[in-house]
């Protein structure tokens, strides 16, 4: 069990702020600007999410980004995808960040401040999407990676905007527009940035006025699918990925 003083300061990459009414606000950053994810991040999101899920006096989570992008840069810093212990360790952290997510029982809100270019599956995985006019959904990285997406967002994208409307969107690189994903059901509401933070509490303080275990169970009620589908997919996605990233480290070795 967490207490929110043993962890609210402990993240370097995460703001967190918790109203009196429970509402824990969780904005994602670097030196409190725009995030850049990179290994020591994909590693830390494991245990933030875990302590999270770990607190109970966590009514309502708001999840946002600092800046004016929610996730749209990356550097391979802390990464090893070219061995197999490297490799591992992504795998292991990739399949936990996920359930981590799902085990924070409570009702989840994603405030994306802007462009999400990587890492979309962990908006996908909260309950209520709220989006800016400049957001613009795309997977970048992976293919320019040369690796295969099998992080989450190879299961999440058909489930969410159906099967082929979610196969075209990874294999193409396509960058969805807020209006579309609105339209297709990735997103609940557009709201001008500068009321985006004031509607996600708007709605959160709604939602925290429940009793507590209504609210809690029924983030556990409306997430059981998206956890079968995470726990049988996850991992044969992310085993694929580190496949295709070994033969990217040998043609990088023969070209060398």
């Amino acid at each position: 069990m967490s207490r929110f003083d043993s962890y609210k300061n402990v993240f370097a990459n995460a703001q967190l702020t918790r109203s009196d009414s429970g509402v824990l606000e969780v904005c994602l950053h670097s030196d409190g600007g725009k995030l850049v994810f990179n290994g020591h991040t994909h590693e830390q999101f494991v245990e933030l999410f875990h302590q999270i899920g770990a607190d109970p006096d966590n009514r309502v989570v708001i999840l946002t980004g600092s800046g004016d992008s929610f996730m749209d840069a990356i550097s391979p810093e802390g990464f090893d995808f070219f061995s197999p212990r490297g490799y591992d360790k992504i795998y292991r952290e990739g399949k936990k960040v996920l359930m981590n997510i799902l085990d924070i029982e409570v009702p989840m809100i994603t405030a994306l401040n802007g462009p999400v270019l990587l890492h979309s599956e962990y908006a996908l995985l909260t309950d209520i999407i709220l989006a800016t006019p400049e957001t613009v959904f795309q997977d970048k990285p992976h293919f320019e990676f040369g690796i295969v997406p099998g992080d989450g967002v190879n299961l999440l994208w058909p489930e969410v905007i159906g099967s082929v409307r979610g196969r075209y969107f990874i294999l193409t690189r396509q960058v969805l527009d807020a209006a579309t994903a609105k339209t297709w059901g990735v997103v609940n509401e557009i709201v001008p940035a500068n009321r985006l933070l004031a509607r996600a509490h708007e709605i959160a303080e709604g939602i925290a006025a429940l009793p507590p275990l209504t609210s809690r169970y029924t983030r556990i009620a409306l997430t059981q699918k998206l956890r079968r589908i995470i726990d049988e997919g996850a991992g044969y996605g992310l085993a694929l990925e580190g496949i295709s990233a070994a033969e990217v480290a040998r043609s990088m070795a023969s070209a060398s």
